[in-house]
């Protein structure tokens, strides 16, 4: 496989800001052996398995931050040590199910 790139080589970059204009990128062929290809077939249904797996279990961490939010929330407590608790409450997003497939 020939993968084909544009890049600015040092000299190049040294040239432009020399004469004041902008550096040319260079075309750069890398030829590049492929042994496997990920997800070569179209059918194959792991990835979309392993980001569900991962999509649920996002959502579980997520309810249960949750529910140790509301239960600081809703603790009798009065005072200003009550007032710091809650400062101190921090809810992370749920992650995308799409980072499954990035980090497959």
């Amino acid at each position: 496989m020939t993968v084909v790139d544009l890049r600015y080589s040092a000299a190049s970059l040294r040239q432009a800001r020399r004469a004041g204009h902008r550096p040319r990128p260079q075309l750069l062929r890398h030829k590049v052996e492929v042994y496997s290809w990920a997800r070569s077939d179209p059918r194959d249904r792991s990835v979309s398995e392993w980001a569900d797996i991962e999509e649920r279990r996002a959502r579980q961490r997520l309810r249960l931050r949750l529910g140790a939010v509301r239960r600081t929330v809703n603790a009798p407590t009065d005072g200003p040590r009550a007032a710091e608790a809650i400062d101190d409450l921090d809810v992370l997003p749920a992650r995308h199910r799409r980072n499954a497939i990035w980090l497959y």
